[in-house]
């Protein structure tokens, strides 16, 4: 079993590649693949680059050429849900995209327009976050290739989708990966709240997002351990 994990910046990843054991690094289409070791598991793990192309391009190189055989794609997001705040995890049952002619993209495989997150990978994550102590919400991912950081654009997304948190990679992951029929789940740590406070933080001050990136990290570690 070949675990790939991704994420969509070097700082999403750099946690989970100092933990690998028998490292090996090599790139491809300009992106570096670390293989190696988590414990018992096979891990491959890289950062595809942020937006919906990058990370479904990504996706398909780490089942063709590397033979993921599960996926995990874990980062951080917006906050669009008021169950959870700054620092808690949506789990993504559901990922859509907020930005797409939906029912044009449902007319080739695989045929839909939300997809879904594997029921072990969710459940080994919901597992994992009770063990971190980490405040979690399995619920819907929206994917779109913009950073929300305002409240027109957030309540416009609010009204079209209803997600619990909004993103720019999920969808386009978790659509390649259902097109091969490999199971995959979003995890997300909520950074932001999708507004202008957000963007603040976020973009103009650029914002450490080391601590978000931490809950991520711990979450994978412990849901591997936990996986067949």
């Amino acid at each position: 079993m070949i675990y790939g994990i991704m994420g969509a910046m070097p700082d999403e990843v750099d946690q989970l590649c100092a933990m690998l054991a028998d490292v090996t690094v090599e790139t491809y289409a300009g992106v570096e693949y670390h293989l190696g070791r988590l414990g018992e598991k096979q891990l491959v793990v890289c950062c595809a680059g942020m937006g919906k192309a990058n990370a479904a391009a990504t996706t398909q190189v780490l089942i063709t050429k590397y033979g993921a055989d599960r996926i995990i794609f874990s980062g951080i997001a917006g906050n669009m849900s008021r169950e959870i705040g700054i620092g808690d995890v949506v789990i993504g049952a559901e990922v859509v995209y907020h930005d797409a002619e939906n029912d044009m993209i449902a007319q080739s495989a695989p045929f839909t327009s939300t997809y879904y997150g594997d029921p072990e990978l969710i459940g080994a994550a919901m597992e994992a976050c009770q063990a971190q102590d980490v405040t979690y919400l399995v619920g819907r991912i929206a994917t779109g290739d913009r950073f929300v950081g305002d409240s027109e654009t957030k309540n416009a997304i609010q009204a079209l989708v209803e997600p619990d948190c909004v993103e720019m990679e999920g969808a386009a992951v978790s659509q390649i990966a259902a097109r091969n029929g490999v199971p995959c789940v979003i995890l997300r740590a909520m950074s932001d709240n999708a507004d202008e406070d957000g963007r603040e933080v976020l973009v103009v001050k650029k914002f450490s997002i080391t601590e978000y990136v931490k809950t991520a990290t711990a979450i994978v570690a412990d849901m591997l351990a936990r996986l067949g």
